[in-house]
């Protein structure tokens, strides 16, 4: 094992292509966790990573692959539906953050990659995969869709990576992902990460793996030394108030919610308070996900409103802050959320706000967690909150609201009802879909937004909004249907 933290990536190995692009993009150091894998994972030996969200295995399973493929095949094969290499997500969200890491390495030797996930129409997908790509990433549903239409086989695949395994376990796609796993060569290279082994995980790795090696950086309750976690106790008619105090900070936050009603609610309650916030969670369109993270990437927006669903999918870097406005339900979601900050040796606060009634359960959970720190009653003004907070970004005036309704558009509580059965029979699959990047640059298929056409709104012969309805909308509603 190589301990050197000095370490460079030319010293474990690493093909002097990707060191170049490496370089560029300011990674000249190792993490600890590539530092371990990279002189086995370079020379095609199976791999179970263990490490912490945030340790830098996307890197470290990037690296090989690209370079594995790479020095093989030089610029890339193409095959139509036959890719090379295939990692598999839990989340489309991953699946691109990963992309996003991979694709560089992968234009650098001239392959392409392309990322397959539901939500969206598969159609760009499969054109794709006609043309031919080297490097798939892809979420189990869409790309089991894919393999019974016959738009790609995995007979070709010589590097297998599964990342996140036990999120994957979490979420029950195990069945599809030992389904999908049985269609790969079983001389290929395997790699998978995850930070436990329970749920299944472990049967896997005894299925699929041949003498692997383990690597465990650190437990998944270890201790993140610049993570600093705070607790604070607040009476239920102020609580409301501190959660806005705590997203009042000039830095980047994501504020967790167990509901995805409570998310986008919030975001809304933040922004009409001056201070401009986004939701994440699983109701949202592959469109309205990709806005919203853009937005709170680019530094437009500094919150997050989001669901566990984020709490896998989001690298986002320079968090600061990341408050837990309820305590999870179990430890495991707690360590999961609290990884959005304090990455790749940067500092972060994790706050946990609880009502006064959830102490005991709040104690339990943080007990599960390893985690050891004070409660603190708090109230909005509370030194602990100004301090951990600092300056406080400007007010920001809300767009104002619309409040003219539109004409033939009812708001009475059968008419929303049915609105909204309507939209959920329109509403897409929990995965979404891709794009593919190519050859020194990035090539994508167009996307088409889930939804109920019966549901939306239409320009009357002024401009403005009125509402499809009747027979019109009926017949939208069954064509989409068929």
């Amino acid at each position: 094992m190589i301990s050197d933290q000095q370490t460079s990536f030319a010293d474990l190995g690493v093909p002097s292509t990707l060191t170049t692009v490496l370089h560029a993009d300011g990674k000249t150091t190792p993490f600890p966790i590539q530092t371990d894998t990279l002189p086995d994972t370079l020379k095609g030996r199976d791999v179970l990573g263990r490490g912490k969200t945030g340790s830098g295995k996307t890197l470290a399973f990037s690296i090989p692959l690209v370079a594995r493929l790479g020095e093989k095949y030089g610029r890339g094969t193409d095959l139509p539906g036959r890719p090379k290499a295939l990692i598999l997500s839990p989340t489309r969200e991953l699946a691109t953050q990963i992309d996003a890491v991979l694709a560089p390495l992968a234009a650098a030797y001239g392959m392409s990659t392309l990322t397959i996930f539901g939500g969206v129409s598969a159609r760009p997908q499969i054109s794709a995969l006609r043309r031919g790509v080297d490097i798939v990433v892809a979420c189990p549903g869409r790309l089991e869709d894919l393999i019974s239409q016959d738009a790609l086989r995995l007979d070709d695949v010589e590097v297998t990576v599964l990342d996140e395994a036990d999120h994957m376990a979490d979420l029950g796609f195990l069945p599809g992902v030992t389904r999908i796993l049985r269609q790969t060569p079983e001389n290929g290279q395997r790699l998978f990460f995850s930070a436990t082994l329970d749920n299944g995980v472990d049967k896997l790795v005894k299925k699929f793996l041949t003498d692997e090696i383990l690597h465990s950086v650190d437990e998944p309750t270890s201790h993140v030394s610049a993570m600093t976690h705070h607790v604070f106790e607040v009476d239920k008619e102020e609580k409301k108030q501190v959660v806005k105090d705590l997203a009042s900070g000039r830095g980047r936050r994501i504020l967790f919610t167990r509901t995805k009603h409570q998310a986008k609610k919030l975001a809304k309650q933040l922004t009409e308070q001056g201070v401009p916030a986004v939701d994440l969670h699983g109701n949202l369109s592959q469109p309205q996900r990709d806005r919203n993270l853009a937005a709170f990437g680019s530094g437009g927006v500094n919150v997050l409103c989001a669901t566990d669903v984020a709490a896998r999918g989001v690298h986002v870097d320079s968090v600061e802050l990341v408050v837990h406005v309820d305590p999870p339900a179990e430890h495991k979601a707690y360590l999961h959320r609290s990884g959005r900050t304090a990455r790749a040796g940067s500092s972060g606060d994790v706050v946990t706000v609880m009502l006064p009634e959830q102490r005991g359960d709040t104690e339990v959970l943080l007990r599960k967690a390893a985690i050891s720190t004070q409660i603190t009653a708090v109230e909005p003004g509370s030194e602990e909150i100004t301090e951990l907070v600092g300056a406080t970004a400007p007010y920001v005036k809300p767009e104002p609201k619309q409040n003219q309704q539109p004409k033939g558009t009812s708001q009475g509580a059968n008419a929303q009802r049915k609105r909204a059965a309507r939209g959920s029979r329109g509403g897409g699959s929990s995965e979404g879909r891709s794009g593919a990047s190519g050859p020194g640059g990035s090539r994508s298929g167009g996307s088409r937004s889930g939804g109920n056409r019966s549901g939306r709104s239409r320009p009357g012969r002024d401009g403005s909004p009125r509402a499809a309805s009747g027979r019109r909308a009926g017949r939208n509603s069954d064509a989409r249907s068929r």
